[in-house]
């Protein structure tokens, strides 16, 4: 109704002679302030020399539609909608048609969409960092394709370069001290218990007979195991992928001296000191960047160049890739090059996720990868379960700090909101699953309840919802409504009598139940999370 509402407005501006003015129309936080809300009066009065509440009036005198049952025009000059309630029960029958797909639309009209995130170094599990990532990723696309987007969920492999080396050093370094070979442990090396295993299985495949010039053995080993592990704690994440790309087929796939040659014609190459530059400070970057280095060597941003020019030869029409905040410095440097390359760079969206601190016994967890002191994803999961995991990373906006509370998640209180949000699902399925006699009403009588009413206008709101989140790229709008979502239905539970001596109002009842229950299903699942039917 959003969109309906914003087009009578525009309808009216347009007979008023008025054209090209941003309308804006939100749901008020009072129900007395109606269904919906514009403050169209006050933003056009300045413009137009009028007091707001003249042109509410005349804006609100142009619009007639049969769903909307009041118009109200309040100081200092909104325009408040109040739909009839005729309306809002027609939905019930639409949910219970719908179902799974209520909320869904068309309006990504089949546009190619890739989503990369996560994209971790196959050097140790996942932590919990990257836990907040792969909960962001994961529910844009859920939501992106509830629209209508065609998304691809991918996942970029860093198997090449410094840090896959450090791997294969880390994992020989503990194969030699199995083989009592004194060795010094590579200097920033990778000191985890899983760099160990590696190398305990090596030396039993091999025993000592490995090389000096070995060091592919490591590094594949390393890889393969570490890889395995990192997808197996996604999946248990409930986050898999559609495409993994290979930086090292990347890297054999296209030419860096095409690359160059492609960006020293558009007039971004130069060399200095032996080393071949990039003129990105003439586009968007802070300063020029290295390319090729004066030994012959490309730096790491080469290959990362590649790997973009490879998503845009795959014809996407939007790229989203999720980085640590600490990767700001990577944006101007990316779509820098990107343009040097004559793609559209507007296309890539990248997002910068901020810290996750984790809140244990009210203190807060002090974590050191090099050091070994990490609170891994899986040892999360195994902690407070994959549906608090999930619903607690999605509750925040992305560029703001997040606390993770373990005690709050594990708790069984009101306090805890996945909690209070599986236990308000629990109810609705408990009284469902005993009265499971439902038919469709073309005329509701009896619901009347102010309560009642609350709870209906906000399960019609859903699917606008859904294309707000998926408009602005941010997941926990549906967090939050699912948070109030649960709230109204806990105080309709409270208050209001479901089941009664009347079997016509009783069923009536059950209607608004199910649709409500298939709503809050259908946002869960948006965001990973799948309610349990008993608690």
């Amino acid at each position: 109704m959003t969109e309906t509402i914003t087009a009578l407005i525009n309808e009216a501006l347009k007979k008023m002679g008025i054209t090209d003015e941003e309308v804006s129309v939100e749901v008020p936080k009072t129900k007395e302030n109606g269904d919906y809300s514009s403050n169209i009066g006050m933003r056009l009065a300045k413009k137009f020399k009028k007091r707001p509440m003249e042109i509410a009036q005349e804006i609100a005198f142009l619009i007639k539609n049969d769903n909307i049952e009041k118009i109200a025009i309040v100081e200092p000059g909104f325009i408040n909608f109040y739909l009839k309630k005729d309306y809002l029960f027609k939905n019930i029958n639409t949910i219970l048609k719908e179902k799974n797909k209520y909320g869904s639309s068309l309006c990504g009209k089949g546009k190619k969409i890739n989503i990369e995130f996560v994209s971790a170094n196959p050097t140790g599990i996942l932590h919990v960092g990257n836990a907040r990532g792969a909960a962001y990723g994961d529910s844009l696309a859920r939501i992106l394709k509830f629209l209508g987007y065609d998304v691809t969920k991918e996942y970029y492999m860093n198997d090449a370069g410094v840090q896959v080396n450090k791997l294969g050093k880390s994992i020989k370094s503990n194969y030699l001290d199995l083989c009592k070979i004194e060795n010094e442990f590579p200097e920033d090396g990778y000191p985890g218990k899983e760099i160990k295993q590696i190398a305990e299985q090596l030396y039993e495949k091999y025993k000592c007979s490995l090389k000096d010039n070995d060091l592919d053995i490591f590094k594949d080993a390393g890889i393969k195991y570490i890889s395995d592990q990192i997808f197996q704690d996604l999946k248990e994440f409930r986050v898999e992928y559609d495409t993994i790309t290979s930086e090292k087929e990347i890297r054999e796939k296209y030419s860096i001296k095409d690359l160059i040659k492609t960006m020293r014609k558009n007039g971004y190459i130069y060399e200095k000191d032996g080393a071949t530059w990039f003129k990105s400070s003439d586009i968007y970057d802070t300063e020029d960047r290295v390319l090729i280095k004066s030994d012959g060597n490309p730096t790491y941003i080469v290959p990362d160049i590649l790997y973009h020019q490879d998503k845009f030869k795959r014809g996407f029409d939007r790229l989203y890739t999720i980085l640590g905040t600490d990767h700001h410095g990577y944006v101007p440097r990316m779509k820098s090059s990107l343009k040097a390359l004559d793609y559209d760079d507007s296309k890539l969206d990248v997002k910068l996720l901020q810290l996750v601190r984790i809140v244990k016994n009210n203190k807060v967890v002090t974590m050191h990868k090099r050091e070994g002191n990490i609170i891994y994803l899986r040892d999360l999961i195994r902690e407070v379960g994959v549906n608090a995991s999930r619903y607690y990373f999605s509750k925040s906006s992305l560029d703001t700090q997040m606390d993770f509370d373990i005690e709050l998640a594990k708790s069984k209180t009101n306090e805890n909101p996945i909690y209070y949000v599986s236990y308000a699902y629990a109810r609705m399925c408990s009284i469902l699953n005993v009265n499971k006699e439902i038919t469709n009403i073309e005329e509701y009588k009896y619901i009347k309840d102010d309560t009642a009413i609350e709870l209906l206008s906000l399960i019609y709101r859903f699917p606008e919802i859904v294309k707000k989140a998926g408009n602005k790229e941010e997941p926990h709008l549906i967090t939050n409504y699912i948070f109030n979502l649960a709230t109204l239905f806990h105080s309709f539970y409270e208050k209001y009598r479901i089941i009664t001596d009347n079997k016509t109002e009783t069923n009536e009842n059950l209607n608004l139940l199910k649709a409500t229950k298939i709503t809050l299903f259908n946002a869960l699942n948006l965001i990973g999370v799948i309610p349990e039917e008993r608690m």
